[in-house]
């Protein structure tokens, strides 16, 4: 039986709609895992077109004409990325008579730590047979995970004419339905916080449970931003019979994408709660999956099943990266933004790859572009941030809003309307008219409204660019979404020198003085609660004052968790330690000052 642990000790999160939308075939048969997102089914149906040329696979249309096309887009694409991967994966097996290629790449990627390539070229020079060589292979390479994401709450209605379909028609239901019929043997990533109804549907397919030997099929990854939140989904789950074999934990802020903030907990006590309650999480959600299994007259696990812990969110050195590892006892470390820059591992267009490499710190900022009214992270001068604000100013501002994905608001419409369509902003700029404004305040509502961008067109073209697709749906305008460790990477990076970088080899950060994770997180979690209460109309309301010092405490408890932290892993902060002593009581020192004035 082959091993399939992976080799590796981190992995590529999922990256906008389209930038690790091919990751996997790029990397999985090196070793590496990846996530893709499976949600936009018309960008799917032109790289399984693509893909399938490029590797002579049959290719038929699956056109919108289609019963269920949507989740058979899903279904299809994802059988081929399989297909793909394992026909890479074979070849590199296969190719020991040449020991190059694929497969010294394969070695040349391991961590240090990693005895396979010592042992490979010692069965090499000591002449052992081919055969015996491949079957070595075969029994200790493993493939990188084939793994997807859903943004659970992207659960939007479809309809056909403007007749609603039903509910297992709904957007994230599709998606599941589309990779519950894959061959995939892989992950589902569940982003973006509970859903369910989303989550009871799950249970209508048997590759989510475990089979006579306790094996599953389709394993599901929950992400989440605390503890608590990982107990109570991991009980819901768990009642219904469905295992969570990862838990996914993610910064709140300091990530890409969308963010998810909390109320001032931290990523480092959060680990911390993660750490000392492991055992707890398992053998709570064990008894409940265990009885709920035997009530569905399925095979119920002897022993509590496999649960991995993993981080990410704004990781950039080998020391962090180790660090989680070590002191946090996670299990892989998620690293995102930097692969932006590594054509070999993601999917970006060159234009954006030159904005991505030359941002700075203050070019990277949490906006408010999201249609869902989710901070959103950002990078100033983005080819869709310019298509906007042109627009805006031609008097043309939203988008025609051909996908609906993001149609989630009913104040104007019964059929929900997206905040960054043409029709809902033309709509708030009537109202906006009709208020009697100073130029000050009318300037300011003005820019909030058109501030939306097309997401699920911008976070889709990169793809379409790069592989010279059809963009006539799309225009040529994309949104990227990186997280503010941009900022401490420039140029354009092999994928041997990301990983070399992530395992200590060589160092490729533009930057002395990038700020430790903890302290970066820290510093825009103080940032974010001044924000909020600078916007706040004074006087703050009841509910106000306690969210604000529930915060403020939240705060401060981290900073007291993070001096001790640091005092007891000195060493491995080797010499950058007192700056981040020194940045730490910075921030103490600024966040009690602002509370004092604001009091």
């Amino acid at each position: 039986m082959s091993n399939t642990k992976s080799k590796h000790t981190f992995h590529i999160p999922v990256m906008g709609l389209s930038y690790t939308i091919d990751s996997p075939i790029k990397t999985a048969h090196l070793g590496i895992s990846s996530v893709m997102s499976i949600f936009e089914h018309n960008l799917l149906e032109k790289m399984r077109k693509y893909y399938a040329e490029k590797f002579n696979f049959p290719f038929e249309p699956i056109t919108t004409k289609m019963e269920d096309f949507r989740a058979e887009r899903i279904t299809s694409y994802l059988n081929l990325v399989d297909e793909i991967v394992k026909k890479k994966f074979d070849n590199l097996k296969n190719s020991v008579v040449e020991k190059r290629g694929e497969l010294e790449k394969y070695f040349e990627l391991l961590p240090s730590f990693s005895d396979l390539k010592e042992r490979f070229d010692e069965m090499i020079e000591n002449n052992h047979n081919i055969k015996e060589i491949q079957k070595w292979l075969h029994e200790n390479l493993t493939i990188g995970g084939i793994d997807v994401n859903i943004m659970t709450k992207l659960d939007g209605p479809n309809y056909i004419g403007n007749e609603q379909q039903p509910v297992e028609h709904n957007n994230a239901h599709t998606a599941i339905r589309g990779y519950a019929n894959s061959k995939l043997k892989s992950s589902i990533v569940l982003s973006a916080g509970m859903n369910p109804r989303l989550f009871g549907y799950m249970e209508k397919f048997d590759d989510f449970y475990p089979d006579a030997e306790g094996n599953i099929k389709k394993k599901i990854i929950l992400k989440v931003s605390d503890y608590r939140s990982a107990l109570i989904q991991g009980k819901f789950f768990a009642k219904k019979g469905l295992w969570i074999s990862e838990f996914r934990i993610e910064s709140g802020l300091n990530c890409g994408g969308h963010a998810f903030a909390s109320d001032g907990y931290l990523l480092g006590p959060i680990l911390d709660e993660f750490k000392n309650n492991r055992e707890t999480l398992l053998e709570t959600t064990f008894k409940m999956f265990k009885d709920a299994l035997d009530r569905k007259g399925k095979v119920a696990p002897t022993i509590i099943p496999e649960v991995k812990l993993t981080a990410q969110g704004g990781v950039g050195t080998a020391d962090e990266h180790q660090f989680l590892l070590n002191y946090f006892e996670v299990d892989s470390v998620g690293w995102g933004t930097p692969f932006l820059l590594v054509p070999e591992a993601t999917t970006v267009d060159e234009k954006t790859m030159k904005i991505l490499s030359d941002a700075k710190e203050e070019d990277l900022y949490l906006s408010n572009a999201s249609p869902l009214g989710i901070p959103f992270n950002n990078v100033r001068g983005s080819l869709k941030d310019i298509e906007r604000k042109e627009l805006a100013a031609a008097g043309k501002a939203g988008s025609a809003c051909p996908k609906r994905f993001l149609a989630f608001d009913t104040t104007y419409t019964e059929k929900a309307l997206c905040t960054a369509s043409k029709k809902f902003i033309n709509i708030k700029l009537d109202e906006l008219k009709a208020e009697d404004l100073t130029e000050t305040e009318y300037d300011s509502k003005y820019n909030k409204i058109t501030e939306k961008e097309c997401l699920c067109n911008g976070l889709t073209n990169s793809a379409l660019i790069v592989n010279n697709l059809d963009v006539k749906m799309e225009g040529e305008a994309v949104s990227i979404c990186p997280g503010p460790n941009m900022a401490y990477f420039s140029g354009v990076f092999s994928l041997k020198e990301m990983v070399d970088h992530i395992y200590g080899k060589i160092n490729i950060l533009n930057t002395d003085n990038r700020p430790n994770m903890f302290i970066k997180e820290l510093k825009m979690y103080v940032d974010f609660l001044k924000s909020k209460m600078e916007e706040a109309p004074s006087p703050f309301t009841d509910k106000q004052i306690k969210y604000f010092d529930t915060f403020n405490t939240n705060l401060n408890n981290g900073i007291e968790y993070y001096k001790k932290m640091f005092a007891e892993n000195r060493d491995s902060l080797k010499e950058t330690y007192d700056k981040v002593i020194s940045d730490l009581e910075n921030l103490e020192l600024e966040l009690k000052q602002f509370m004092l004035q604001t009091a």
